[in-house]
């Protein structure tokens, strides 16, 4: 290549999952793996979904663009479902549909923030979210990780951090890397923050759907006003496991899904028909099914916790929800990546290192509990437990 290339994106990691699945060349062809690495449901979409799916393809409309922000029945049944789900005062027009959660959370920063402003992550933070903030030349900046206070978010702490430069507070609930569900209290306080400082609280609820017991992740869209303050990036990927289908949503004020849609058109034009009428089905058909699976996810978490928690075991479970631990490894001068590597080509283990979720996170591991069936969780325990470090 004799051309230079942008430096933001020079500076950035290459894509963890990648890189740590590209571990594997080193390890033992007979190696049984055990992937607790990407958080992709490991059971098949609704049967009746699929068949619905294969109707659709004969209809010539399938294939054609949609509206920038999706069709308006798709988006009629999602907001029935957030009225079911949430209590939701919302409209069509408050909706876009986009190509994953993240192009919902792409729009979002292009819609809040110029090159050179700040927004505030909450650590451990989805690895993807400072990547893309580095790209768009916004300042990533941390509030930090207190392991004693299990990883939940502290508004005041949070506070400090503002600056006349910080435009948003961004935050992931239930958190992917720990798991942890932020109460809805906590939630609320930093929406008042967030508008006593005039930015916005981005919220991406990607796992809301696996919340324990199936509770109500907050009430801020019961409020006639809530777009003021608040965007909401959602996914119905893992909901419907249509992960390879990009199934992505975000919610705002109708002025903000105004400015959104010219970036949408810009990067996407549309999400494909197909999901839609697939996100269609699913708010319409699938919330018995959506719960049957949210109860196995709690299951395969329990039981991990449960075994992990036990004597004996040099790796400390600090925080964990439905989807995945946070796990502190045992060896202070070593690397996340490093025991990662090891853990990958000598055990087995496939999972991802606590310095991609951000700084000061090397003792750290995640772990997803997708791929993990209940009959393998004491295996990969025993792993954990018997590994030489």
């Amino acid at each position: 290549m004799k051309f230079s290339v942008n430096d933001h994106i020079v500076k950035v990691h290459s894509p963890p999952i990648a890189e740590v699945k590209g571990w594997l060349a080193a390890a033992p062809a007979d190696l049984p793996l055990i992937d607790l690495c990407q958080a992709i449901p490991d059971y098949p979409p609704a049967a009746e979904l699929t068949g619905h799916l294969k109707e659709c393809l004969d209809d010539p409309l399938t294939s054609r663009y949609s509206a920038d922000e999706g069709l308006s029945e798709v988006r009629e049944a999602i907001c029935a479902r957030y009225q079911r789900c949430y209590g939701a005062l919302i409209n069509p027009r408050q909706l876009c549909l986009t190509i994953g959660a993240s192009q919902a959370f792409w729009l979002a920063m292009v819609v809040l923030c110029r090159a050179g402003d700040e927004v505030i992550l909450q650590a451990p933070c989805y690895f993807n979210h400072p990547m893309a903030l580095a790209m768009l030349g916004i300042r990533p900046v941390y509030a930090p990780f207190r392991e004693e206070a299990g990883g939940f978010p502290a508004p005041g702490e949070i506070e400090r951090l503002i600056t006349p430069r910080t435009r948003a507070i961004l935050l992931v609930t239930p958190s992917n890397p720990t798991g942890v569900v932020t109460p809805p209290a906590t939630i609320h306080q930093l929406e008042r923050l967030a508008a006593r400082h005039r930015i916005a609280l981005v919220l991406d609820e990607t796992y809301a759907d696996f919340i324990p017991a199936g509770e109500r992740p907050h009430d801020l869209f019961t409020g006639p006003s809530w777009g003021d303050h608040f965007v909401q990036i959602m996914s119905f990927g893992k909901t419907y496991a249509l992960t390879g289908y990009r199934a992505g949503l975000l919610a705002a004020s109708e002025r903000f899904i105004h400015h959104a849609l010219k970036a949408q058109d810009t990067m996407a034009v549309c999400q494909p028909r197909l999901t839609q009428l697939a996100i269609k089905y699913g708010v319409e058909h699938l919330d018995q099914w959506v719960a049957d699976n949210r109860r196995t996810m709690e299951r395969r978490h329990d039981l991990f916790r449960s075994a992990f928690a036990e004597a004996g075991n040099p790796f400390r479970l600090t925080a964990s929800g439905t989807f995945f631990a946070w796990v502190r490894h045992p060896w202070p001068g070593k690397s996340g990546r490093e025991v990662a590597r090891r853990l990958a080509q000598e055990a087995g283990l496939l999972l991802l290192p606590g310095e991609v979720f951000g700084p000061g996170l090397s003792p750290y591991l995640r772990l997803a509990f997708g791929n993990i069936r209940e009959e393998a969780i004491p295996e990969a325990v025993r792993r954990f437990r018997t590994f030489p470090g």
